[in-house]
């Protein structure tokens, strides 16, 4: 495999199970096992019979009070649900409500307690008369009931943890430096160059659909490109809004003295839209702005007025800078795509270190114009991403450098008349730390009296 060609297969939300399905399979389970299991009825006084050693009432009071109590205890979990996801739309982002739609946890509660009602019902309903019983299917929905209790207090306990912003913030941490290190190659990796014919003899591909742009499917477009003997630049990238009609790629053939491309005759437009893959909704596995997105949302909503939450917000910026670090050491922009052969095909656009530092300074800090803890939160981000700009170097450290600094200055430029001398006096300190990491004088960057440059 090609080290710029990224063939993984895409892990979206998209692709995930809708809330319905798990329940549904785990009813559809439940209903054959106990028409099966009705079948085993062995006599009294045998083996197997006591492993249900009460009578016909008895079955019958036992499968009703579990089917009673599960549809119960699965009425509280979704109003539970209904109730985390109020609480993560108003007070962190709506974009963290994707998590609990597609909730593993909530889903497996779900499956056992639809799957404990239809299995106790369905037992109940096929229990005939006589002298046996169906003791495997009483004790295997007795076990059900108990497991049905022991699902709602583990969710109970997971809703709780999932609720605390912290758990939010990793969560989005984590899933973020993942997609970093499946979309972007490290710095060191060996680079192909990409070809660079005129616009003019370019065809025009436009998008037939609208929506968020979720993933690209770049095997698939190399193909395309192969099959055609054409070199296709894509457009968009993504997490970017795409609008039926608009430019979505341009297609060159590879040799320059050939006739321009005909995308819509030899079906290479209809192969470019099956590979763009869009929705209604961003998904985090190629996007990786859109983790940003999710934390700069936190750190916003925690700035304002009626919540005034400065150190969440802080903490947000925190998880933001390792992030920003490791984008340090991995190679942004035009991502090239080879062929079997070693040709570039296909070439598809990513972001640049300006865009990240945009999006993850320019709200808080307009936001925040006037609070000198969260100028300061978002200095020291700077600062870690300058020291890591200066100790990955390379071609791009000029550039990256000219980024940190711009966003510093931004940063400075916003600071509102209103902050007080002494507060103003430590936002200047660590924007002079922030040039001290530039220049490689970590020592200056991070040296402090007792912590007041790494603590919130």
């Amino acid at each position: 495999m090609k080290p710029f060609q990224r063939n993984r297969k895409p892990r979206s939300v998209s692709s995930r199970s809708p809330l319905w399905v798990w329940p549904t399979l785990g009813g559809t389970g439940a209903l054959a096992a106990a028409i099966l299991l009705d079948q085993i009825r062995p006599r009294r006084g045998t083996g197997p019979a006591s492993l249900w050693p009460g009578g016909r009432d008895a079955a019958s009071s036992m499968l009703q009070v579990v089917a009673t109590s599960s549809v119960t205890v699965a009425t509280l979990s979704l109003s539970v649900t209904v109730v985390t996801l109020q609480l993560a739309s108003q007070q962190f982002s709506p974009r963290l409500l994707r998590r609990y739609a597609h909730d593993p946890v909530l889903k497996a509660v779900l499956t056992v307690l639809i799957a404990t009602v239809v299995f106790a019902l369905a037992t109940l309903a096929f229990m005939r008369s006589g002298p046996s019983l169906p003791v495997v299917a009483l004790f295997l929905a007795s076990v059900l009931g108990v497991a049905s209790l022991a699902s709602v207090l583990g969710f109970l306990n997971h809703i709780i943890r999932r609720l605390r912003v912290d758990s939010m913030m990793l969560d989005t941490h984590r899933e973020t430096g993942d997609a970093i290190r499946r979309c972007h190659p490290a710095r060191d990796a060996p680079s192909a160059h990409a070809p660079d014919p005129e616009p003019v003899r370019g065809a025009v591909v436009p998008a037939r659909r609208s929506g968020f742009l979720r993933a690209v499917d770049t095997r698939a477009l190399v193909a395309c490109a192969r099959r055609t003997d054409t070199f296709v630049r894509i457009g968009v990238r993504p997490g970017d809004l795409i609008v039926a009609g608009n430019p979505v790629a341009v297609v060159w053939a590879r040799d320059p003295a050939d006739r321009i491309p005909d995308p819509g005759a030899d079906g290479t437009a209809e192969e470019i839209e099956a590979a763009l893959r869009t929705g209604f909704e961003r998904t985090p596995d190629q996007d990786v702005a859109f983790g940003f997105r999710q934390l700069e949302d936190i750190a916003v909503k925690a700035m304002s007025p009626g919540i005034n939450d400065p150190v969440t917000a802080c903490t947000a910026v925190g998880h933001m800078a390792d992030l920003l670090v490791r984008l340090a050491g991995r190679r942004l922009g035009d991502v090239p795509h080879e062929d079997e052969d070693g040709t570039v095909r296909v070439v598809v656009p990513d972001r640049d270190l300006r865009y990240y530092l945009d999006l993850a300074c320019g709200q808080l800090r307009r936001y925040s114009s006037d609070e000198p803890s969260v100028l300061a939160a978002l200095l020291r981000m700077l600062r870690d991403l300058a020291a890591a700009v200066h100790r990955e170097g390379g071609e791009d450290g000029g550039a990256d450098a000219a980024e940190v600094r711009r966003a510093a200055e931004l940063i400075m430029d916003t600071m509102d008349s209103s902050v007080g001398p002494a507060d103003a006096a430590q936002v200047h300190d660590l924007n002079g730390r922030v040039l001290a990491a530039l220049e490689g004088r970590l020592l200056d960057a991070y040296a402090d009296r007792s912590g007041e440059t790494r603590s919130v």
